[in-house]
C-alpha cells in the first residue's frame, strides 16, 4: 500500500484568475505545489487533479503527474475523491490546496502518521496556535477546538473557545489561547470514497464547513498541531508577497 497527495487545480478563480499558472518565479504556481509536496518523505505519489488543459499541459510540461477530472464537482473533496477511485494501492490520500506552494512537507508527514497512529480516525487535519487577536476574531479563519486525545472537537469561524473571564493572552506561547485551522486533509481512502454519502449537517449548512459532517455524524478527526501555517494564495497581493519571499530565498 502507498500515500498518495492529490491536488485539485481550477484555472477559475474569483479573485485571482489562472492562479496554478501564475509564473513569476519562473515557473507556474502548480510547479511550486507540486515540488513543495514531493519533499514529504512519506509518500510515493503527487497528483494534480483537473478538469483544464492548459493546467494539465503545465504539469505535463515540468514533468508532474496529472489526472483529468470531470468539470462538475462542487467542492475540491469530491476532485480528490474521483482520483483517489483510480489509485486501488492507496492507504491514505492527502489533500493538498493547489494554492499552498510553501507548505512543509513535514507537515503532510505529520497528517500521514495521525492516522497511522489513530486507527480509529477516518481523516486527519492540522492546526497552528493563534499568535493574532483579530485572526482570532475573523470568521473568515476558521477555528478549531482540540480534546486531550487529539482530536477535533468543533470548528467555528466565531472565536473559539470563548474566554468568558479574562481577555486572552496570544503572545503565550506555552498557553496558546486559540487554534488556527489549517486547510489539509489526510484521508483514509475507503472513507473518502464515500465521504459524498454523508448527509450534509445543519451544522455544516450553518458555519459553511464541510468539515463538521463528519463531526456531526459522529466521526473522529485526528488533529496536529504544527508551530507556523503554511500561507495561500489567494488575491494579487498575496502573490506578489509569495514572489518576493521566493526571490528573497533563491538570491534573484
Amino acid at each position: 500500500m502507498e500515500n498518495a497527495a492529490v491536488i485539485p487545480a481550477r484555472f477559475a478563480s474569483t479573485r485571482l484568475p489562472g492562479k496554478p499558472l501564475l509564473s513569476d518565479t519562473g515557473k507556474p504556481l502548480i510547479q511550486h505545489v507540486v515540488e513543495a509536496a514531493r519533499r514529504a518523505k512519506s509518500l510515493r505519489r503527487v497528483i494534480v487533479a483537473t478538469d483544464d488543459d492548459r493546467i494539465a499541459d503545465a504539469v505535463r510540461a515540468f514533468g508532474g503527474e496529472v489526472a483529468m477530472t470531470r468539470a462538475d464537482h462542487p467542492t475540491g473533496t469530491d476532485r480528490v475523491a474521483e482520483v483517489a477511485a483510480t489509485i486501488s494501492n492507496a492507504a491514505i490520500i492527502v489533500n493538498v490546496q493547489g494554492d499552498e506552494p510553501e507548505i512543509e512537507g513535514s507537515s503532510i508527514d505529520r497528517l500521514i502518521t495521525l492516522l497511522q497512529e489513530d486507527p480509529d480516525a477516518p481523516m486527519a487535519t492540522l492546526a497552528t496556535p493563534i499568535r493574532d487577536e483579530a485572526v482570532y476574531r475573523d470568521p473568515s479563519c476558521v477555528k478549531v477546538v482540540a480534546s486531550t486525545r487529539g482530536r477535533a472537537l468543533y470548528f467555528s469561524r466565531s472565536p473559539i473557545p470563548f474566554h468568558r473571564d479574562a481577555a486572552p493572552d496570544f503572545a503565550d506561547p506555552a498557553a496558546p489561547a486559540a487554534l488556527l485551522h489549517l486547510g489539509i486533509y489526510a484521508y483514509r481512502r475507503d472513507f473518502l470514497l464515500r465521504i459524498g454519502e454523508l448527509p450534509r449537517s445543519p451544522l455544516e449548512a450553518a458555519e459553511k464547513l464541510e468539515q463538521l459532517r463528519v463531526l456531526e455524524a459522529g466521526l473522529p478527526i485526528a488533529l496536529g498541531i504544527v508551530d507556523e501555517p503554511s500561507i495561500g494564495i489567494d488575491t494579487p497581493e498575496d502573490y506578489r508577497r509569495f514572489v518576493e519571499r521566493h526571490r528573497r530565498r533563491h538570491g534573484a
